[in-house]
């Protein structure tokens, strides 16, 4: 066994680039990756597709996740909540692969980039996205760093469902469309509702240590029943979306599509249901192949 379930021996040390790439936490960026495509699939709807913003959206969500991921990885471990006793994935600052100091210049570095790719998209759409931008990497910072970060005061959620929800999916309709319409906030919904799903299996995961931490999830001032019916609920608003866009004529039929991939919410359903602790991780997994699947499918939907 691994220290991924708390006990045993530690991973073996990995390489310098292997460390980082560890700490970007690759296997979460589908968050980044979905409302992008989503935004790109409504705006190729209208005839407003534009590559070079579209590709600048992508890499400036990229960035902010990356750089969230690497203030988290920092912050979790210095205040307690990522020890010897996790349950989730190694991270590289608890493991000793990189120095806190470092993760965290890492992450000032990805949103100083992110701020660079802004610069390029304000000329693009204009002012209005400076504040959206600056808010946006404020928060990533806040989501466990400065006075009061937002993840151990039960706020992580609603950051999820605004930033990698609404916002993004906002954000990249309008630096092509140049406009943020009622279509583009409906269709954020879905993706931050997604995101949230993954929360709260990683939450309720981490119930225990994160009340001995003191990080005040929803979970942990609710209990994990709630993060278990979070998960249902926040499927269950995932796909109601789709079927409102289309009663409500935001979209065609075709819109309906991502309701092909519930298919795979059936495996993280049960285990959701039925497993507790390290075996979370195989809900977690799960649950990002059912986010990326339903997202590019209500992406092409979208888009027809």
């Amino acid at each position: 066994m691994t220290a991924a379930t708390g006990v045993g021996a530690a991973p073996a040390r990995p390489s310098l680039w292997a460390a980082w790439f560890s700490a970007a936490r690759p296997k979460t960026l589908v968050a980044g990756v979905v409302p992008v495509a989503v935004g790109s699939g409504l705006a190729a709807k209208g005839g407003a597709f534009s590559l070079w913003p579209a590709l600048a959206a992508l890499a400036g969500a990229l960035l902010i996740q990356v750089g969230t991921n690497l203030a988290n990885d920092a912050f979790d471990f210095q205040r307690g909540a990522d020890t010897g006793a996790r349950l989730g994935p190694p991270r590289a600052t608890q493991q000793g692969w990189l120095s806190g100091r470092v993760v965290l210049r890492g992450a000032l570095v990805c949103f100083a980039l992110a701020m660079v790719v802004g610069i390029y998209l304000v000329s693009v759409a204009g002012p209005w996205l400076v504040a959206v931008g600056l808010v946006s990497i404020a928060a990533g910072y806040a989501y466990t760093g400065g006075p009061y970060p937002l993840a151990y005061h039960g706020l992580g959620d609603v950051f999820v469902l605004v930033f990698f929800g609404l916002v993004a999916v906002g954000g990249t309709f309008f630096v092509q469309a140049h406009a943020v319409t009622a279509a583009a906030l409906w269709a954020g919904v879905p993706v931050g509702a997604l995101g949230v799903a993954l929360l709260a299996v990683n939450n309720t995961r981490d119930e225990q240590t994160d009340r001995a931490a003191g990080k005040r999830t929803l979970v942990v001032r609710l209990g994990g029943r709630f993060g278990r019916s979070e998960w249902f609920a926040m499927v269950l608003l995932a796909s109601a979306v789709p079927v409102a866009m289309w009663l409500a004529g935001f979209a065609t039929p075709w819109v309906l599509a991502p309701l092909a991939s519930l298919v795979l919410a059936v495996e993280p359903a049960r285990i959701v249901r039925r497993e507790t602790g390290a075996a979370l991780n195989r809900a977690l997994a799960a649950t990002a192949r059912f986010q990326l699947v339903f997202g590019l499918l209500f992406a092409l939907g979208l888009s027809r």
